[in-house]
């Protein structure tokens, strides 16, 4: 049975959240001092973060007005949204369609204040508190039922949040992906990517730290292989599983990962 998932309500601002550090790297203001140490000690270890970081969140912009424009999906479940940033994924979903629906899913306390507060005008949007673990909690939720119809396909986004979960053969990454995508109806897709390095200092350091600040909210850096192994029996559409920057640029000249000591790595598989 899945392991019994504790969701924090209130906000602790000496505590570190992966979240808030996302932030942080993408220029925003919704995090506090501990964060913002965290970050700079990550740097002197990893110091193409922020680049990391940025190319990321350009990835998942990319990736949606793909799923929006050419595969037409018009429903959206983003496990571990965090902070609301700069073209969400529901303002660009609904460029494309302005009855897209989007439901985001996060366990930070944060995220669910200044998420609400930013959707609370947007009726094909919401913001639910789970952990994104929990499958059957999130896939009965009243506003995913409102929102989601999963007789029809849907993406599902698994953007950089696997390696704040460990591995457990219930609730580790490959777990959670099964449990989703025997869900999910032909046509639907599935968007997963996490922090992997080949050099196992690396993997070591970055999984000791943050497990260590976040007081346990966190898994592991992985490898490359680790990611592959999510999309067996999926349909991987084009590029690949690639380093996040090289998926389906905009152009030439777009900013690429120039650092390697970790990179953001995954893609996108269609369920058939």
């Amino acid at each position: 049975m899945p392991v019994e998932k504790h969701l924090p309500t209130k906000i602790d601002e000496k505590v570190p959240t992966a979240a808030r550090m996302y932030d942080y790297y993408l220029g925003g203001k919704d995090n506090y001092a501990a964060d913002r140490a965290a970050c700079e000690e990550l740097d002197k270890v990893v110091p193409s973060t922020r680049r990391l970081a940025l190319n990321n969140r350009r990835f998942l912009q990319r990736a949606v007005r793909v799923l929006a424009e050419e595969y037409k999906i018009r429903q959206f479940l983003d496990h571990g949204s965090g902070l609301p940033t700069q073209d969400n994924v529901h303002q660009i979903a609904q460029r494309v369609d302005p009855e897209s629906r989007v439901v985001y899913v996060d366990n930070d306390p944060m995220v669910l204040v200044h998420g609400r507060a930013l959707l609370q005008q947007n009726e094909h949007t919401a913001v639910i508190h789970a952990d994104m673990r929990d499958t059957d909690g999130i896939f009965s939720h009243p506003e995913t039922r409102r929102l989601i119809d999963f007789s029809q396909p849907v993406a599902v986004l698994f953007n950089s949040v696997f390696h704040c979960i460990p591995d457990s053969d219930t609730d580790g990454p490959l777990a959670v992906v099964r449990r989703v995508r025997e869900r999910l109806v032909p046509g639907s897709l599935m968007l997963m990517c996490q922090l992997v390095s080949d050099d196992p200092e690396v993997r070591a350091f970055v999984t000791d730290f943050m497990d260590k600040v976040t007081q346990g909210n966190w898994g592991r850096v992985r490898q490359e292989k680790d990611v592959a192994e999510w999309f067996e029996g999926l349909e991987i559409i084009e590029p690949g599983l690639v380093e996040v920057s090289t998926w389906r640029p905009d152009n030439e000249v777009v900013p690429r990962q120039l650092t390697y000591e970790w990179v953001e790595f995954g893609g996108i598989g269609l369920v058939r």
